[in-house]
């Protein structure tokens, strides 16, 4: 952990790193390594921690009865991940797998919630970061609900395109997804989207070279 800058953990924010080396002793964190496509979270495991990922991407992802799969989030280095069930006390309902060699840090969800002597000074910040970590995978879902609401696959494309700039406040930007992830997380067909994407290209909508996409007014 020595060699990470912790205080870019969003749980973390407004504390610095010897105040941080404080808590995670409370705490009681702990470091496991995953390898690629190794399980991290598994569907109806009850989840007690929560996970921030000091190296490497793992996704978030829903498998229905036939084992379609739906991409959730795709998560990043310093992203927290299982906390609203682990909040909650109850099983997942998601799977989270590793999508490259990663370095997961866990920490026991009662042990954030409750206070203790040696730190409590620096709960209530934690706490109150827990909440805005919450509150913005709140909003996250519901943008994607606006996504997956749209009828058609061209509608999805532009719709999730559209809320990429946006957010980005960039014309040309890049998408954290390969193609296949694309497909699952819109939940489409990957060669109908293909099909649409070449007929957004080529009516000048959209412009593309590989995960790099441009947006044309």
């Amino acid at each position: 952990m020595e060699n990470k800058n912790l205080t870019k953990i969003a749980l973390m924010q407004g504390l610095n790193e010897q105040e941080i080396s404080l808590i995670l002793n409370c705490l009681q964190a702990k470091i496991k390594k995953y390898e690629k496509g190794e399980t991290i979270f598994q569907e109806g495991e009850k989840i007690e921690e929560i996970g921030i990922i000091f190296s490497g991407t793992v996704t978030v992802q829903r498998n229905d009865y036939w084992g379609n799969r739906s991409i959730v989030a795709l998560l990043g280095e310093m992203d927290v991940f299982g906390e609203t069930f682990a909040c909650l006390n109850q099983s997942s309902d998601v799977q989270v797998i590793a999508e490259d060699a990663s370095e997961i840090l866990f920490l026991q969800v009662n042990r954030v919630l409750t206070t203790c002597s040696s730190s409590c000074q620096f709960h209530n910040r934690l706490i109150r970061n827990l909440l805005e970590i919450c509150a913005r995978k709140n909003y996250q879902m519901n943008v994607k609900v606006d996504i997956l609401s749209q009828k058609t696959t061209r509608e999805k494309l532009l719709t999730f395109l559209s809320r990429q700039a946006i957010r980005l406040g960039k014309q040309q930007f890049e998408i954290p997804f390969n193609r296949q992830q694309l497909a699952d997380y819109l939940s489409v067909d990957r060669s109908a989207m293909t099909v649409e994407l070449g007929k957004l290209k080529k009516e000048g909508i959209i412009d593309f070279q590989k995960n790099v996409f441009t947006l044309n007014r």
